[in-house]
């Protein structure tokens, strides 16, 4: 008895000394681990890298920037049903262990001693709290060390952390496969949608993600994944989280996903797209641009943008085929499946609705014709294959390059051989309706272009297209084309000289003119398009109308192009402009955005504009980091709401680059260019606009700027390395029928307002060939014109017209109307009679 006492004290003092030894072990290792643990306390404000959006004006998604796609979610924000599916997947208990579940390591331990000795990875039995642990401050090192500081730490951040806040985390972090970082941006790049759109099929899908986002891939291995997606709804059911009857309809459930793209191609804005996002790298860095998450609210239109798009491809389209048929763009060997070469074959994807094709065999009458076929989700050539046919009426225009003026084709077979690779798109019939399975040649335009619309009072770009296709060349030609803009540069040579003394209505020689360069330079000619040919006496507003170059080099040489360079500093066309006359019929080179920018302020009465694309700039906590209205609004942020205070006013401290009074004649005198000058074609808008068409030397661009009083739009074509476009081409011809495809579009919804005329302005009635004032009876050959104070022509029978006492304030019998905008009681357009009149002003000039 004694003996057993004795050795039951000594188990009991070798069981103590083994404990404290145990325990003293236990606490040196945790002391040792614990020396190079990292802070944890660094999760406090921890900013994950999260993507930048950038969205259109409407807040629809224009596109997405980032090195690791993220959206940062509250767990507030996140449904039940999403975080109840992770929980079920990789951590049930995770609400009631303290960062440890001692059961699940238990269970890894008896697998790994199993597994000894098998080169298998261990089984893991890591809790949500020690994958967040690993995630953000350790390795995905596979070793004892690391799992022992991993434990170490899930404990200390049970601590100093709620459970929600180590969810969010996790949540927020965690990669899912196909770039996507988070449940939010998984949700959008798996299926499409919200969070909280998800069904408890899609929901269980995501949360089976973590394990082995590669290996559960929704194509590749749909099996594999929906055995998992049905694994993780069956522990949906066992932890009671959903009903039986739910999860039965949820295994059910086809696993459909959808490749979600750049936001960009929605609207054909991808020049615009890149634009805003070399604009926010250029302001905040690489860094925020990918991972700051900041919210960028664009100006641009979508329907504007889509209506730019189509009139831009259209006009480069038609002017490329009437060139003729240039051959296909390669040769494929069609034997075999025709479907896995053609796939090989890069196709530009933003040229919807046309396709690429390959002709399988030809007919005199038609061509059967197979289109590339899409890929898959993973990438795998999708094995269904479409044919359609090409018929004759879709060659019609295909003549070959050499045989232009002769008549079109009369045999696709003469077009058209078997293996020609080829775009196609659907074949309309008169009325417009699709012909089913009939389609149209097509071929990718050599000449180029680009085109902007801006709101001339904001700068605010509404609308811009760089190219044909942003698939097919990055170079934005709205702002990285220093082009010659020709002629449309003529308002600013007229502004300079308006500004220093002369009217519309002063008479300027249009006749050959010599000008000694120097310097063993020579003589320069200048000389209008129509060589030769010269109008003599003519008003500036004449002369503007009728793009006559003599009339400007004149009036160059009289003002000065020290004065005029000035000016095209001052509208943002050039930064220095060179002191030869020749620069004044644009042989400078500038964008079409600058000079979209230039007849904003002639539209908006002469203040100064900045072109811009983003509107508003918000950081991932939406504080506004960055506005373009900097306009202050005095009132607008009344204390208590609405109390029948005076309305708000915006006060505009912006440069006055140009006087109003000389804007309005200018714009009053490039209306004039639309109404009877270059640019008739636009009358066709039914709107009132002004505007400018430009030819350079040689044809190798052509232009179109103009406006409306809430509207500008500036385009040009030319070959990218600069050539001819032909002896015909005219900035009327070409570039004018594209703005007005656009401008009928954009104004449609639009009433016809009419040019605002500012105070101070007269307008007088004077003859258009003299610019004096007409004799008594004499309307054949008259204008309104519009005046500064005391700038007008004299005449001994001056009327005032306007509202005086015991006057009506009609205009006199026979006066002038304006085209196309009837106004009350005869009024000519924008006339105001309250304000406006026809007055005794000073002199005419002839030179």
């Amino acid at each position: 008895m004694r003996f057993l006492l004795r050795f039951t004290g000594f188990l009991f003092a070798a069981g103590s000394v083994v404990f404290l030894v145990g325990v003293a072990g236990v606490a040196a290792g945790i002391w040792h681990f614990s020396r190079d643990l990292p802070d944890y306390s660094q999760l406090q404000d921890y900013e994950p890298p999260v993507m930048t959006r950038v969205h259109a004006a409407d807040g629809a998604l224009l596109g997405e920037y980032s090195k690791e796609r993220r959206l940062y979610l509250p767990i507030q924000a996140m449904p039940k049903l999403v975080t109840n599916a992770f929980l079920a997947a990789e951590d049930k208990n995770f609400y009631e262990h303290g960062g440890l579940d001692f059961t699940g390591l238990a269970r890894a331990a008896v697998v790994y001693v199993q597994n000894l000795g098998s080169n298998r990875r261990p089984q893991g039995a890591s809790t949500i709290t020690q994958q967040v642990a690993k995630n953000f401050l350790l390795t995905n090192e596979v070793s004892f060390t690391r799992k022992i500081k991993e434990a170490l730490l899930a404990m200390r951040i049970e601590r100093a952390y709620s459970k929600d806040r180590i969810l969010e985390l996790y949540l927020n972090e965690i990669y899912l496969g196909l770039g996507a970082y988070g449940i939010a941006a998984a949700s959008l790049v798996y299926f499409d949608k919200s969070v909280n759109d998800l069904t408890i099929a899609e929901a269980a899908y995501l949360a089976a993600l973590p394990k082995a986002p590669g290996t559960l891939h929704p194509v590749r291995n749909r099996d594999r994944s929906v055995e998992r997606r049905n694994y993780v709804i069956d522990r949906l059911v066992e932890n009671g989280w959903i009903k039986q009857a739910e999860a039965d309809k949820a295994r059910k459930e086809p696993l459909v996903v959808a490749s979600r793209g750049n936001g960009a191609h929605t609207f054909a804005g991808e020049y615009f797209a890149e634009e805003v996002r070399r604009d926010i790298f250029e302001r905040y860095g690489e860094k925020k641009l990918y991972e700051g998450g900041l919210s960028v609210r664009t100006t641009l239109d979508p329907k504007m943008q889509v209506m730019a798009r189509k009139a831009m491809a259209a006009g480069l389209v038609n002017f490329d085929e009437a060139q003729g048929w240039r051959g296909a763009m390669s040769k494929l060997d069609i034997s075999g499946d025709w479907g896995v070469k053609l796939a090989e074959i890069k196709s530009l994807s933003d040229i919807s609705p046309w396709r690429m094709a390959v002709v399988l065999e030809t007919s005199e009458q038609s061509a059967r014709i197979g289109f590339q076929p899409g890929r898959e989700l993973g990438g795998a050539i999708s094995k269904e294959r479409q044919t359609g046919l090409i018929t004759l009426d879709g060659v019609r225009w295909a003549k070959p390059a050499a045989a232009r003026g002769k008549p079109a084709t009369g045999s696709v077979s003469q077009i058209l051989s078997p293996g020609d690779v080829i775009y196609a798109d659907p074949l309309f019939d008169k009325e417009g309706k699709v012909i089913e399975g009939q389609y149209r040649l097509r071929q990718l335009p050599e000449v180029s272009g680009a085109m902007v619309a801006m709101d001339p009072l904001t700068g605010r770009v509404v609308a811009m297209v760089g190219g044909f296709s942003f698939d097919q060349s990055q170079f934005n030609r709205a702002t990285q084309a220093y082009r010659q803009p020709g002629s449309t540069f003529k308002p600013l040579v007229y502004s300079a000289a308006i500004d220093n003394g002369y009217t519309p209505a002063t008479i300027m020689i249009d006749g050959p003119i010599e000008i000694d360069q120097g310097q063993g330079n020579g003589v320069w000619r200048p000389d209008n398009f129509s060589v030769g040919s010269y109008k003599g006496p003519i008003t500036l507003r004449d002369a503007l109308k009728q793009s006559l170059n003599t009339v400007t080099v004149r009036l160059a040489q009289d003002v000065g192009m020290p004065l005029i360079g000035e000016y095209a500093k001052r509208f943002g066309v050039y930064e220095e402009l060179p002191n030869y006359l020749s620069y004044s019929l644009g042989a400078g080179e500038t964008t079409v955005m600058r000079m979209v920018t230039a007849y904003s302020m002639f539209a908006n009465g002469g203040r100064r504009v900045k072109a811009t694309l983003i509107d508003r700039i918000q950081d991932r906590y939406g504080r506004t980091i960055f506005k373009h209205d900097q306009r202050e609004c005095r009132g607008c942020d009344a204390p208590g709401g609405w109390k029948n205070q005076p309305e708000p006013q915006l006060v505009d401290r912006r440069e006055q680059v140009l006087d109003t009074l000389t804007a309005y004649q200018i714009t009053s005198m490039l209306e004039g260019v639309v109404q009877g000058g270059t640019a008739t074609i636009m009358r066709e808008v039914g709107k009132p606009i002004a505007g400018k068409t430009g030819t350079t030397s040689d044809a190798k661009d052509v232009w179109f700027v103009g406006f409306s009083p809430d509207l500008v739009i500036g385009l040009y074509l030319g070959y990218d390395k600069p050539r001819t476009l032909g002896r015909a081409a005219q900035g009327g011809r070409i570039a004018a029928p594209i703005a007005k495809d656009f401008m009928k579009l954009a104004l449609a919804d639009k009433p016809p307002t009419p040019f605002k005329v500012p105070p101070g302005i007269r307008l007088v009635r004077i003859d258009s060939k003299s610019g004096m004032r007409p004799t008594p009876g004499d309307t054949g050959r008259t204008v309104l014109e519009a005046f500064k104070p005391g700038t007008a022509p004299p005449d001994s029978y001056a009327a005032v017209v306007g509202v005086a006492e015991g006057e009506e304030g009609r205009m006199p019998q026979g006066y002038p109307q304006a085209q196309g905008y009837p106004q009350a009681q005869g009024y000519p357009q924008g006339y105001r009679p309250e304000t406006d009149s026809i007055m005794r002003p000073g002199t005419g000039r002839l030179y």
